[in-house]
């Protein structure tokens, strides 16, 4: 260049005091890095309908512009991958469902492909009682699992309080002592569902967050278990039974179905419960009144399907209570008692609507779910 001298010639080229300052100083704007709490939960409808289900079509939310790509010297907490997922309520059965799609840009503790699987909660509540999980898909950080998880026996009361939690884990293929922490974690209030509507993710994962465990759980045989929990469980249920009514005019008495128990307080160290049932009809004397069915083993969420049948009169059975208790099974020693609900015509709100509502008319079936309470049926049982 002209003004120059030659380069080349064992003189190395100079390069002024100011000259070296002006060297990449200047590297652009410096773009500040979001929260991802800033913008979670971020709603995101898919443009079409999310896997056969039909996306909602009053008061979508806008679409998020997709955030830029992390550089190399980027804050990987921020730079976790991101799920997607779709959550329906369904209100009229009882059930909340989170068909889990994809993840992608998933971040392995270590280098190389990765095995993963997504594990659910729903909080407040014991971590064993509300777990679900995916199946492991193996040697990929861009997993596709399309798999539905159902949570049985959630009501509007649990849309209104509960979070759900989903972990996007690493699954080693050798077990190691310590588990190793999830590759990011995200949870969604569920008071932002609407019934019957399904709703479809596409959400940025986070670190994971710990709670203190409130000094409450800590009274209580099993209740101890807790794990992962919200501040606030004061309304926190032991569990809940999904019971089947009929009066059978055919028979002339009452068919009382079992069916199943959802998110049960574990009561064995392991984490988990031996459930059965128990049924008393009081006061029925000299009449076949008590039930047992059978043992359903290390399960919070046991499926029954088992009836029983009283006979008798409706009018007789209106003055009647049906006592109902679930028990965790202890070999040698007494069992646990885990929770109960009485129905009759002096219980109140949804305990007594089913009691008189299945008396009231012959062969109609009414199932029902209720939440169980904490005091042991004290009518001679």
């Amino acid at each position: 260049m002209e003004g120059m001298g030659p380069v080349g010639r064992g003189r190395p080229q100079r390069v002024s005091v100011q000259e070296h300052m002006a060297i990449d100083v200047n590297p652009g704007p410096i773009r500040p890095i979001h929260l991802i709490s800033h913008h979670f939960p971020r709603f995101s409808p898919f443009a079409e309908p999310a896997r056969g289900i039909p996306a909602p079509t009053s008061h979508p939310a806008p679409q998020p512009q997709p955030d830029p790509e992390p550089e190399g010297d980027s804050d990987d907490s921020t730079a976790l991958g991101t799920l997607e997922f779709t959550l329906l309520f369904d209100a009229d059965n009882s059930a909340l469902h989170c068909t889990v799609h994809c993840a992608k840009g998933l971040k392995p503790l270590a280098s190389g492909s990765v095995d993963t699987y997504v594990k659910a909660n729903l909080l407040p509540g014991p971590s064993k009682a509300s777990q679900l999980r995916t199946r492991t898909i193996r040697g990929t950080r861009a997993p596709v699992w399309e798999e539905t998880l159902t949570y049985h026996g959630f009501t509007r009361q649990d849309a209104r309080h509960k979070t759900l939690r989903l972990c996007v884990c690493e699954d080693p293929r050798l077990r190691p002592r310590r588990r190793p922490p999830p590759l990011g974690e995200l949870r969604v209030p569920l008071r932002k569902l609407a019934p019957n509507r399904a709703w479809s993710f596409d959400v940025c994962l986070e670190t994971r967050r710990l709670a203190k465990r409130p000094k409450s759980l800590d009274t209580t045989r099993g209740m101890s278990l807790y794990e992962e929990v919200e501040a606030e469980v004061a309304w926190e249920e032991r569990g809940r039974i999904l019971l089947s009514l009929c009066y059978s005019s055919q028979r002339g008495g009452l068919l009382v179905g079992v069916l199943r128990c959802a998110h049960l307080a574990p009561m064995d160290a392991n984490g988990y419960s031996d459930p059965f049932v128990r049924l008393f009809l009081h006061p029925n004397p000299g009449k076949k009144s008590k039930y047992k069915t059978s043992v359903r083993r290390k399960t919070l969420n046991p499926e029954f399907n088992e009836e029983f049948f009283y006979a008798g009169a409706r009018e007789e059975l209106l003055q009647k209570t049906l006592l109902v208790s679930v028990w965790d099974y202890d070999l040698g020693t007494a069992d646990d008692f885990i929770g109960g609900v009485q129905l009759s015509s002096r219980a109140s709100g949804e305990r007594l609507w089913h009691w008189r509502e299945c008396l009231g008319r012959s062969d109609h079936r009414l199932e029902l779910w209720h939440p169980l309470d904490g005091t042991p049926p004290q009518l001679g049982d």
